[in-house]
């Protein structure tokens, strides 16, 4: 099996009239774009790499992964190598968070699987304990925010479908359940009971002008001293 490793990242620039290898850079240089697939460029730079060589399939470190306003972060990443996101399959882990500027949105895990297609990131299906998401609203200054163990974030169509364990708040309204969705771009929330269980949908809604937190109790006095 052959590998390679360097540090930084050693560019294999696969595009339609094949692959091309290109010295490493110093490490001041800026990271460098790969083939201009879809709308965007899409940008990766990394720590360290290691190559599987033999099975087209590479291991880094300390990744970022940019293309336009949409920004992918993780202390380590499985995926193909050479870098290819034509159609493509990779594995993120270790502090992942996915920034979308222009959606406003953010999406924080501790793993994700990302698919790309046509040179988009089309999916990410993020896990954690919980795997966060967030929005801020179009109106106001309110944050839309979600948790649950899966998040799975589709952005051909803006939609967000948490699951296990899922709550959803609007900045305002909280719903909990075991499957919610949030479409970022109308900005509507959907809840849905699991079939074939007794699970139900939960729906905290707080009057205008109100706050959705709690105030701390106070404490009693003891009626016995």
């Amino acid at each position: 099996m052959a590998r390679s490793r360097n540090n930084p990242l050693l560019w294999l620039v696969c595009g339609s009239l094949g692959c091309a290898a290109a010295a490493p850079p110093p490490l001041k240089t800026p990271a460098t774009p790969l083939s201009p697939l879809g709308n965007e460029p899409i940008v990766v730079d990394a720590v360290s790499s290691e190559a599987d060589l033999a099975k087209g399939t590479g291991e880094f470190s300390g990744i970022t992964i940019t293309q336009g306003g949409v920004r992918l972060q993780a202390d380590h990443a499985h995926g193909s190598y050479p870098v290819d996101f034509k159609n493509s399959h990779w594995t993120f882990a270790g502090h992942v968070r996915i920034d979308d500027a222009d959606q406003h949105g953010s999406l924080r895990a501790d793993q994700a699987v990302v698919d790309f297609r046509d040179g988009h990131i089309e999916r990410a299906t993020a896990t954690g304990k919980p795997a966060e998401f967030e929005q801020q609203r179009a109106q106001g200054a309110q944050l839309a925010r979600g948790r649950a163990e899966e998040i799975a974030y589709d952005m051909s169509n803006g939609s967000v479908r948490l699951s296990r364990d899922a709550w959803l708040s609007d900045g305002q309204n909280e719903i909990s359940g075991p499957l919610l969705v949030y479409n970022i771009r109308a900005q509507h929330m959907q809840a849905a009971a699991a079939p074939g269980t007794d699970q139900r949908v939960h729906i905290v809604i707080t009057p205008q002008g109100t706050s959705t937190q709690t105030a701390p109790a106070r404490p009693q006095p003891n009626p016995h001293p």
